[in-house]
């Protein structure tokens, strides 16, 4: 089939299954912090990590402007050091920690550094998070593992860290931050996919030992973001042979406003915008459509369409130089 006949097919089926689906999405409302919430958030201590970029340093962003105490956690000292500027600049108080979160060492050094600075965690946000792009056996297996390892052992020791002491001091909101493809999983993204999962999985797991231990004032909750103009794309390691790229990208910041919003009311799960609403109740009611919606779209995109490029392993050994804006320019890209 010719690659417009396959666009074509991707498009109809996406957006018949749109139209099934919206009413149900409409319940993943775009929330924002208001005037309380502002308040509610002044003198209290956030951990985000992967902050040098995307939707990290997005969400420092939001949160300096209300007064809080942010601690910066990612692998780029000078980058976070920019961050931290523009938190004083706006109101925050900045503390950074490099950080490589696959480190169970760094991430334990990262909570007692916030709480020997500040005292205490209200709310810990592991939002690190690298990706590979390619047909699975084109990948290498040690690009797979580095994925997991940001992704999976991460957000482990990350949630292990801030549970800890959120027990010791009787309250705080764990925010972890998966992907609308945690649940519904596309082809050429397969480690990052199962990374996602996995995520879901601990979340839905913790709530439940929560619940069980009536500790009813420490909240997980997992947000799933539809894709997001941000520097990840450019990030990726990628094998597919061209630029990496999705489609219908959000606004990072309106991302980053959901997950404050979501961090002083929480919820177990909470899918961010009426794309990743829709998504996420079509897949709880048609799941094998959404699934092959979902991969037709991917595959027209990533491997039908779209410049050629070279193999990367892009940021997921080394950090690197560019990348480290919050927006990515893909929305402009898309225009144009």
């Amino acid at each position: 089939m010719k690659p417009l006949a396959i666009q074509a097919r991707a498009c109809l089926r996406g957006l018949l299954l749109l139209t099934c689906v919206l009413q149900l999405g409409a319940c993943a409302s775009l929330t924002q912090p208001g005037p309380a919430d502002r308040q509610a958030i002044a003198g209290k201590t956030f951990v985000v990590t992967g902050a040098s970029s995307g939707i990290g340093r997005a969400v420092a962003h939001e949160l300096a402007a209300s007064g809080a105490n942010i601690v910066l956690a990612a692998r780029r000292a000078e980058v976070l050091d920019e961050v931290a500027g523009e938190v004083r600049r706006v109101g925050g108080t900045p503390l950074v920690v490099v950080t490589d979160v696959s480190r169970a060492q760094e991430m334990e050094r990262l909570a007692q550094a916030a709480i020997g600075h500040f005292g205490r965690i209200d709310v810990w946000i592991n939002n690190a998070g690298v990706g590979a792009l390619g047909r699975f056996e084109d990948v290498p297996a040690r690009d797979h593992a580095r994925v997991i390892d940001v992704n999976v052992n991460g957000v482990i020791y990350g949630s292990h860290a801030a549970l800890r002491q959120f027990i010791a001091q009787g309250r705080g909101t764990l925010v972890n931050i998966s992907s609308v493809q945690g649940q519904i999983p596309t082809p050429y993204q397969s480690s990052y996919a199962a990374s996602k999962a996995a995520v879901l999985g601990l979340g839905r797991a913790l709530n439940q030992e929560l619940r069980l231990a009536r500790r009813d004032r420490i909240r997980v909750v997992t947000v799933l973001p539809w894709a997001v103009d941000t520097p990840f794309f450019e990030h990726a390691a990628n094998y597919t042979g061209r630029a990496a790229r999705s489609i219908a990208y959000d606004d990072p910041t309106m991302v980053a406003r959901a997950i404050v919003w979501v961090s002083l009311h929480p919820r177990d799960e909470f899918p961010v915008g009426w794309k990743a609403g829709g998504a996420y109740a079509g897949h709880n009611l048609l799941p094998a459509l959404t699934e092959r919606v979902a991969a037709d779209v991917e595959h027209a995109t990533q491997i039908e369409s779209g410049p050629p490029a070279p193999p990367t392993s892009g940021n997921l050994h080394q950090p690197v130089r560019g990348g480290a804006t919050v927006e990515g320019g893909l929305r402009s890209h898309s225009a144009r």
